[in-house]
């Protein structure tokens, strides 16, 4: 399982950010500081898949680069199976299958060489690297173009490549930063096929997502980010609750808007 309990991050604003004092401002920023993420807490439990949803700016990629071990927490815990992922950061990125969208592949590589370079620097062995590439190769459809440059891939190919390459060392714990967008309807069917797969070996999975009909396809619980803070935690049919609609679209509105009058 993964359990992340009041996750706060900050970052120093320079002299072009600092605002003047009678401008209204974002409630995170200071005059010194953006807290980008204020107080985030959630967790997953083996075979969960966990929605990770907010606005735009709402500090989701921020609490997902601290899941990974990319940023520090200035304050918090995250705990990976009993691994404290801030105390013991090189031991939890091998726990670790983590997919960020800025996070791009080398162009003259082709796919097989990226997924591969990857697996040797997990300290995968030859035979073990080949078996789980031809599995990797077979369940996300990459067959076709695994010895193509990443720089002549189409989009949707770029992204089963990014996902076979976060995985390949077979991590206990997934975390993926949108990972359907931008896909057309066949490759993120393959995605959400994928997450299923994942789910169904027992492997705890988060991700942020702006398609609310992905978190009713595939979801156990919820997490609602907002201006940096948790304003929900829990279970699909606790959102639906929450937000008084068992339209999730409708729903996630609500508990923001109901965040915004507290």
């Amino acid at each position: 399982m993964i359990e992340v309990v009041g996750l706060k991050k900050r970052f120093k604003l320079t002299k072009d950010h600092k605002i003047d004092k009678h401008e209204d401002i974002d409630p995170r920023q200071d005059s010194d500081y953006f807290n980008s993420v204020r107080d985030v807490s959630f967790h997953c439990e083996k075979g969960e898949v966990l929605g990770l949803l907010g606005p735009n700016g709402a500090g989701k990629t921020t609490t997902l680069r601290m899941l990974s071990t990319a940023l520090l927490p200035d304050n918090g815990k995250i705990h990976i199976n009993g691994v404290d992922v801030v105390k013991s950061p090189l031991l939890a990125r091998k726990k670790i299958g983590f997919l960020s969208g800025s996070t791009g592949l080398y162009g003259r590589l082709t796919a097989k060489e990226n997924i591969e370079y990857f697996g040797r620097l997990h300290g995968m062995n030859k035979k073990t690297l080949k078996n789980r590439t031809e599995e990797l190769f077979e369940i996300l459809d990459m067959n076709s173009f695994v010895h193509k440059r990443a720089e002549h891939l189409s989009t949707g190919m770029k992204q089963k490549t990014n996902i076979a390459r976060a995985v390949v060392h077979s991590p206990e714990v997934v975390v993926l930063d949108e990972p359907t967008t931008g896909l057309d309807i066949m490759t993120t069917q393959t995605v959400i096929k994928f997450i299923q797969d994942l789910k169904a070996q027992g492997t705890p999975v988060i991700f942020s997502t702006h398609h609310l009909d992905e978190i009713d396809l595939l979801c156990e619980r919820v997490s609602v980010i907002n201006e940096g803070l948790s304003c929900f935690n829990g279970t699909l049919a606790e959102f639906k609750e929450t937000g008084k609609s068992q339209v999730l679209n409708q729903a996630f509105l609500n508990i923001l808007q109901e965040q915004s009058h507290v």
